[in-house]
């Protein structure tokens, strides 16, 4: 299923195939006569004395080729609420016979900065599907012709969300790739690729990272056949030599939990686990295309978990690019050991503003959040308000976990300067926290975004129809929209 946009300068017609129209919260009618024909507007008129007035959406079917959506616009509406009323929309229109809509824009009473986009971006994200290897495509096309000389929508606020839907399809189709397909190989060259949008992209291939002692993210590769990779992008927006914003991404592949091997069930889900690096590139993207005004870098590691003769072991020690050691007790902790090279390195190269890493680190904050909320770790109260904030007004919502000197005995090793989990248990996923912190060595303003609830979605939610979510990209750009633009 494919949704085309189109806005044109026509003025609606009375007749129109399909016809979309916005009323207030009370279905008042009267101020749309002017838009439907008199017949149309005595029958719905009848029908909506026995109508549930509390939804937010009625449909009104006057013959097999023509029907009437009213939409109903809540008092003190927001941007996630128009955007979930677009994505309600699309679910009503997603299986009827018809494929042809006109929304007139004319229609809408209230004052809102590009209400239709943002209704329209909640149609788009709700549409998106992976059929990439499905042989059997559905060929459906929904058309739907924006129309009217009031609420128009800016070309330039058309690219900004076009730019920011293009982001995120981005993350989510390399999330829904299999393993076999975007391994770590091939996901560095179709980073690559994103040169010719405006990005600088340098791909640090196994030889150049034993050269600069990134031994933490090289060990969790080490028993795959596949190459290990650290690759960097940079927007420059602004033309000058300012500090830019920074994001990490955990790229992990597949994994398999090496040595320490995962359990068969639901293993496949862990094509799932470089979520956190698709949400870098995908934002990354986005703010190229949507040519932002602001100098960013992203980083990701790139790796796959693999248990082979060469992989590492549960008792290894490793020297990272920090200079600290880590004892490795177990090799399905892999994640936090690619970040740990890549905050570091992030810190040292760039100097960045904040850095703000994403990562499907821990199943413990699936226990402690659900999928609701991310959990949000952070040395800097600022930034952690800005991303809350944030998250909010997308309705991708984080949650503030804690961060304290007290749970660092518990990631203390007797043989090296620290062990990668903790055995005693408990507080799995702040421990993991307190271990990348260890990795900001500057005092660099740092948040860890731990997404693992967030990435995918098995039964889909209010903007997607289920599968990868691109969770971190729409919070990621409003956060920079907000404050760093």
């Amino acid at each position: 299923m494919s949704v085309n946009i189109n806005f044109k300068n026509s003025k609606p017609k009375k007749n129109s195939i399909n016809q979309v129209l916005f009323t207030d919260e009370k279905f008042a009618l009267n101020p749309l006569k002017k838009y439907i024909l008199n017949s149309e507007f005595s029958y719905i008129s009848d029908l909506l004395k026995t109508n549930d007035l509390n939804k937010n959406l009625l449909v009104f079917e006057l013959s097999s080729k023509k029907k009437i959506i009213l939409i109903s616009i809540k008092k003190n509406f927001k941007i996630f609420d128009i955007e979930n009323l677009g994505a309600e929309f699309y679910s009503r229109i997603n299986f009827g016979k018809n494929s042809e809509y006109l929304i007139n824009t004319d229609s809408i009473s209230v004052k809102y900065e590009s209400f239709i986009g943002h209704f329209l971006h909640g149609v788009k994200l709700k549409s998106y599907e992976f059929s990439k290897y499905k042989t059997k495509k559905q060929s459906r096309v929904i058309s739907i012709n924006v129309t009217g000389n009031k609420n128009k929508l800016s070309i330039q606020n058309q690219q900004k969300f076009k730019a920011l839907e293009e982001g995120t399809f981005y993350a989510r189709d390399l999330v829904s790739e299999p393993g076999n397909i975007l391994h770590p190989d091939e996901y560095a060259k179709r980073i690559n690729s994103l040169k010719k949008i405006g990005l600088k992209v340098k791909i640090y291939n196994e030889k150049e990272l034993k050269k600069l002692g990134m031994n933490a993210l090289l060990g969790v590769g080490q028993g795959s056949i596949r190459g290990s990779y650290l690759v960097t992008m940079e927007w420059n927006g602004l033309k000058n030599n300012s500090k830019p914003i920074s994001f990490v991404g955990k790229g992990v592949c597949f994994d398999t939990g090496g040595i320490s091997l995962k359990p068969a069930k639901f293993m496949e889900d862990m094509t799932y686990d470089m979520a956190g690096s698709a949400v870098v590139v995908g934002l990354m993207k986005n703010l190229a295309l949507r040519k932002a005004k602001v100098n960013a870098v992203g980083v990701v590691g790139l790796v796959e978990n693999m248990p082979g003769g060469n992989a590492q072991r549960p008792g290894d020690i490793v020297k990272s690019y920090s200079g600290k050691t880590i004892e490795i007790l177990n090799t399905d902790a892999e994640g936090r050991l690619v970040l740990a090279d890549a905050l570091t390195f992030t810190e040292k190269k760039f100097k960045p503003k904040f850095m703000i890493d994403l990562a499907t680190l821990t199943g413990a904050i699936i226990v402690s959040l659900g999928s609701e909320f991310a959990g949000l770790f952070s040395n800097d109260e600022k930034l952690s308000k800005q991303i809350l904030s944030a998250g909010e007004k997308v309705e991708e919502k984080v949650w503030r976990m804690p961060l304290h000197k007290n749970y660092d005995k518990l990631i203390d090793s007797k043989n090296a300067d620290m062990q990668n989990i903790n055995y005693v248990g408990g507080a799995g996923s702040t421990t993991a926290a307190q271990f990348l912190q260890r990795f900001v060595l500057n005092k660099t303003p740092w948040a860890h975004l731990d997404i693992a609830g967030m990435a995918f979605s098995k039964y889909g939610g209010a903007l997607n129809s289920g599968g990868a979510t691109g969770f971190g990209v729409r919070l990621l750009n409003k956060l920079i929209e907000d404050h760093y633009e």
